[in-house]
């Protein structure tokens, strides 16, 4: 069993964090972090088959963890009767946007590394997977209230992708531009709202 030195495994987190922020993943060179250390490359193979694996270590359980919780969400709106998706939409409640907001300011540097530096890693279209799973509770909900009788203007799968994509680009311009958290706070908010209103006027119901 190899040696486990943990001071230089925090070091590597950290010094890989700021290569990937500073040169995104595909520059970042194993070198570069292992010499800003003052250690070889075979340090970093100690604890790190390869650049995907320190990357990984950096973003995955931040990620896995909005992901699977906003999946549990979705999941749950989805098992309720329409009547009560319709007077409780929108279909994610306040506290788990605001649950989702601390997650993300919370693990600030894991979200600005896959925002901003993840071009060629399994993580380049993570705002992607989280649309999609929007995108694909709105189509059900759409489908249950038309097969229920509701009076739906037509709403096209380009028209819900594009509103998907545009909530979670627009979340996630607070950490692009790291914004700090009290002022982005209150953008979130506003951004649901403005969200929420949208998809009222869409479906043609009364907001609650």
């Amino acid at each position: 069993m190899r040696p486990i030195n943990e001071k230089l495994r925090a070091d590597l987190l950290e010094a890989g964090k700021r290569e990937f922020l500073a040169v995104g993943y595909q520059r970042a060179s194993l070198r570069n972090i292992a010499a800003s250390l003052g250690v070889t490359t075979g340090a970093i193979y100690r604890y790190y088959s390869d650049k995907e694996a320190l990357f990984d270590e950096l973003v995955e359980k931040p990620a896995k963890e909005l992901l699977d919780r906003y999946r549990a969400v979705q999941q749950m709106f989805a098992d309720q009767p329409l009547e009560e998706q319709v007077s409780n939409l929108p279909e994610v409640p306040e506290s788990e946007t605001s649950w989702m907001f601390d997650h993300i300011y919370d693990n600030f540097d894991a979200f600005k590394l896959i925002t901003c530096s993840a071009a060629g890693t399994k993580y380049e279209h993570y705002l992607d997977t989280l649309a999609e799973i929007e995108d694909n509770a709105s189509r059900l909900l759409i489908e249950r209230m038309t097969k229920a009788g509701y009076s739906l203007p037509q709403i096209d799968d380009a028209l819900i992708h594009i509103m998907s994509s545009a909530l979670f680009n627009g979340m996630f311009e607070t950490v692009r531009h790291d914004m700090p958290r009290d002022k982005a706070k209150g953008y979130i908010q506003s951004l649901r709202d403005f969200y929420s209103a949208g998809w009222f006027k869409l479906l043609g119901i009364s907001g609650n």
